[in-house]
């Protein structure tokens, strides 16, 4: 009998449709903040004001809803191909999902707090890299376990480099809005090499 035989497995369907869920509801929440600001103005309040007073609000919500998209849409890919899940795959996959619920918080405290504070940097960059590595530790499992899953050691191995590429470019993110505090959040800005790292990272994989 095989290590993979002798792990109770269940189909994968509702496990795909708890994480959805979930990544839908953390979405969500981004926009409650700005949604409290609209309800607690006056009437004398212009538009244009409301846009001058939150605009750092909206670019911190336009930021963060793009990378649970970006997180959710790599994971959906890789989940569509799993077709079984063990019960230590969903506790890995726990706090995975802690960490895209931890990121409306991390947002406002971005957003409320001065921009040179350390710690925040911290809790709000630091958790998107927390959330690729994660990522990177449920792909190994199911590397592991081909019996488990439909996914070919290529389309494996792209997304590992993939992920490996988001959770080193969100490290050098988090450094450089630490060391360069003029920067800030622009730091964000190297995820844009994403595909030229995943694909150097690639070409070391086994």
């Amino acid at each position: 009998m095989t290590a993979d035989a002798r792990i109770l497995s269940f189909p994968a369907e509702r496990a795909k449709a708890f994480i959805d869920a979930v990544v839908a509801i953390a979405m969500t929440l981004l926009i409650l903040p700005l949604m409290e600001s609209v309800t607690e103005l006056p009437d004398s309040v212009s538009g244009a004001h409301w846009l001058d007073e939150h605009s750092e609000d909206l670019i911190g919500f336009v930021v963060s809803f793009a990378v649970i998209a970006t997180f959710w849409i790599t994971h959906h890919r890789f989940f569509a191909r799993i077709e079984r899940v063990t019960t230590p795959f969903l506790w890995l996959t726990m706090p995975w999902l802690l960490t895209i619920v931890w990121l409306p918080v991390a947002t406002s405290l971005s957003n409320h707090l001065a921009a040179g504070d350390v710690v925040v940097k911290l809790l709000y960059i630091g958790s998107m890299s927390l959330t690729a590595w994660l990522m990177l530790a449920q792909r190994i499992y199911m590397k592991r376990r081909p019996s488990l899953h439909d996914v070919s050691p290529d389309e494996m191995r792209s997304g590992t480099a993939a992920t490996i590429a988001m959770g080193l470019l969100f490290a050098v993110a988090l450094v450089l809005a630490i060391l360069f505090p003029a920067i800030g959040y622009a730091a964000l800005f190297v995820m844009a090499i994403t595909g030229v790292v995943e694909r150097l990272i690639r070409r070391i994989l086994p």
